[in-house]
């Protein structure tokens, strides 16, 4: 993801992320991760339908040149931890709808600062809410090294556990499960390739290249990838992997 400018935590430049399905090990969740008959972007270069992430480090976005460019959805940064919100949020929000590009926010985590529930709250009353309105993208989790340990000094029997706590808790308040943005690097380190969120939250790829990458264990695609950190589009560039149709049933739910 793109770093904040007036974030506390630099930006990771080493990632290669992923988001798609989360099943919650022995917790029951039903949501499908993303459109079974949509091909992978990975398998023959870069297609799919064109998006991006965007954050305070973009400032003001000058959304109808984004639009124009090309852009059909966008994440936007909301919040970091309890503390952090967004001081452009809602130019970036509600200036993409009003532009005709379907929105979605995300959190960045920090994990050993407080509970996962906690931190779901704090996002959901901050801008992470969900809708079903055919415009409004699922709350996603940004799962990345921050400024305190590549896997911010918690095991990954905790880490596990944390975002178990805070995907619930977002189910709860959202009618929704969470995307998931890591890389597999992140995964495979921090959460111990662990399979368990696969099957219910979509998996949210970072993977800076045009050839496909490895897959954290679980998921057999990703829902959305993230394969540039520069182009066209304001901040990082994204696929979703389906068509315009596909992304707004992914959007309804």
């Amino acid at each position: 993801m793109t770093r904040d400018r007036r974030s506390p935590h630099p930006r990771i430049r080493s990632l290669t992320l992923a988001v798609a399905a989360l099943a919650l090990g022995s917790t029951a969740l039903s949501e499908a991760a993303a459109p079974a008959a949509a091909a992978d972007p990975g398998a023959t270069g870069i297609s799919g339908t064109r998006g991006h992430d965007v954050s305070s480090h973009q400032g003001d976005v000058n959304w109808r040149k984004a639009k124009a460019n090309g852009a059909k959805f966008v994440y936007v940064k909301a919040t970091e931890g309890t503390s952090y919100r967004n001081p452009h949020f809602a130019q970036q929000f509600n200036g993409s709808r009003r532009a005709g590009i379907l929105h979605g926010a995300y959190h960045f985590a920090h994990p050993a600062s407080s509970s996962g529930k906690a931190q779901a709250r704090y996002f959901v009353r901050n801008g992470g809410q969900w809708q079903r309105d055919g415009w409004t993208l699922p709350p996603a989790l940004d799962l990345e090294a921050g400024t305190n340990g590549f896997c911010h000094g918690l095991g990954d029997t905790r880490m596990r556990a944390w975002i178990e706590s805070f995907s619930l808790e977002v189910r709860r308040l959202t009618g929704r499960n969470p995307v998931i943005y890591t890389s597999t690097r992140w995964w495979r380190r921090c959460a111990g390739n662990s399979p368990n969120f696969a099957a219910n939250h979509p998996l949210w790829l970072a993977d800076w290249g045009r050839k496909r990458g490895p897959l954290p264990n679980g998921w057999s695609y990703r829902s959305i990838w993230q394969h540039s950190t520069s182009g066209a589009l304001p901040g990082d560039q994204n696929l979703f992997n389906g068509s315009m149709d596909q992304l707004r049933r992914f959007a309804r739910g």
